[in-house]
């Protein structure tokens, strides 16, 4: 990111304004209030307009005038708050995006293998605890989760408490890790070790509170290349060929569906 150039103090002010009263009013109606309410006359009309330019060159709201951020009625904006807020701005949309292609991809790749019932569930909810369901052809029920990254020398994951939950009812349950590529293409598949997850993940430490999400540095050595059901199945065939030296991971057997 280059460096930010942030507007005089005047400026800044008028800019948390608009931020806050963005959420309550259009663009007009904001500008109104502040051109004729006393309680705001201690800023000028121009320092109000460049206020508002500065947030739209910057993206801290969008090209229909919303504020991506909230901001409370004491919460500064200088030189250190600024960038971190555009910072989780944009790489709240990125993961986002990054997610849904890892889904897309492995969508694509289940029905490319023949696996029938394929099904999109975390597009209808978020309560099944994972995003896809599929039905190989020994007619095993698999449910997978996907992670995605765009990140070859490393894998981190994110695991919601539900999901876990899940995952430990379950043994369709599968964890697919997706190395996405710049084309939105999967670069990459391979499943993560149900074991090393149950071992990773933390426990409540007393009855008034409770973990909710936890973030998961994967190693190696629990990444098998493909993905592979519990027992060793593979559920795609020939994928794992593509796997050497991503996220460091090292051939191993599995065993064809």
């Amino acid at each position: 990111m280059s460096m930010l150039l942030l507007p005089g103090d005047g400026t800044r002010e008028a800019a948390l304004r608009w931020l806050r009263y963005l959420w309550i009013a259009d663009v007009p109606r904001v500008r109104t209030l502040f051109t004729h309410h006393p309680r705001y006359a201690d800023l000028t009309p121009v320092q109000y307009a460049e206020a508002l330019e500065w947030l739209r060159r910057t993206g801290l709201i969008t090209a229909a005038d919303l504020p991506v951020v909230q901001v409370g009625d004491r919460s500064p904006l200088n030189s250190a708050v600024v960038p971190r807020l555009l910072w989780n701005a944009a790489d709240d949309e990125k993961r986002r995006a990054i997610g849904a292609a890892g889904e897309r991809c492995l969508l694509a790749l289940l029905r490319e293998a023949d696996l029938t019932a394929v099904e999109h569930v975390s597009a209808v909810s978020d309560a099944f605890g994972y995003d896809i369901g599929a039905t190989n052809p020994s007619d095993e029920r698999i449910h997978i989760e996907v992670k995605a990254t765009t990140d070859p020398t490393r894998l981190v994951v994110h695991l919601t408490r539900h999901e876990s939950e899940v995952m430990n009812a379950d043994p369709g349950w599968i964890m697919g890790a997706v190395l996405v590529g710049e084309q939105g293409g999967a670069l990459s598949v391979a499943t993560v070790s149900r074991s090393w997850l149950l071992s990773a993940v933390p426990h409540d430490r007393s009855s008034r509170g409770r973990w909710e999400s936890a973030r998961l540095v994967v190693p190696s050595q629990a990444l098998t290349p493909g993905l592979i059901m519990e027992g060793g199945k593979s559920v795609l065939p020939g994928i794992s060929s593509g796997c050497r030296g991503v996220w460091d991971m090292r051939d191993r057997e599995a065993v064809a569906v």
